[in-house]
């Protein structure tokens, strides 16, 4: 299995030039990647996926709003892309509690799927899976399936992963 973040340092993340200088990101001395400040997002410089799997062990403090784009594009502000959401809240249209979402089509219900109620606590570490194959999406929280969604048009069939901040999370 390839690892996506090596539990030490930034290495093969970076964050695009025109992102928020006020925007922090760093790696705790327990090896969780952390982002701080206003909305920015980190991005895997490995590349483009199409197919794939990934794990990751998450904590986010109430109130955080957070969570990792897929097929995105590398660029400033909110990408275009879908979107694994991390929120220990109950959900609302602009804040759902796992969800994917083409982020383009974030306030439009009917593109979204999402619970209702957060499948974790605030502060308590969780497991987010995100599985995309084609136009089939599901994510499991803690294992269990929280997202099973085919995307009727397919908009996004491959590009890099990123992070999205304010959010503790170790990648496996």
């Amino acid at each position: 299995m390839d690892q996506l973040f090596n539990g030490k340092d930034l290495t093969g993340w970076k964050m695009h030039p025109k992102a928020n200088k006020d925007s922090k990101w760093f790696v705790t001395e327990d090896g969780f990647l952390t982002g701080s400040g206003p909305a920015s997002h980190l991005f895997s410089e490995k590349g483009d996926y199409e197919n794939f799997q990934y794990k990751i062990e998450a904590k986010i403090n109430d109130g955080g709003n957070s969570g990792q784009y897929f097929r995105t594009e590398f660029g400033p502000g909110f990408p275009n892309g879908y979107e694994a959401q991390i929120n220990a809240r109950t959900a609302t249209r602009s804040a759902p509690a796992a969800s994917t979402r083409p982020a383009a089509w974030a306030s439009t219900r009917t593109r979204s799927r999402f619970m209702n109620t957060a499948p974790h606590k605030p502060n308590e570490l969780f497991t987010q899976e995100v599985i995309a194959d084609g136009d089939h999406l599901i994510i499991k929280v803690n294992d269990k399936v929280t997202v099973d969604w085919k995307d009727p048009d397919n908009r996004y069939k491959k590009g890099p992963l990123r992070g999205c901040s304010t959010t503790t999370r170790r990648a496996k």
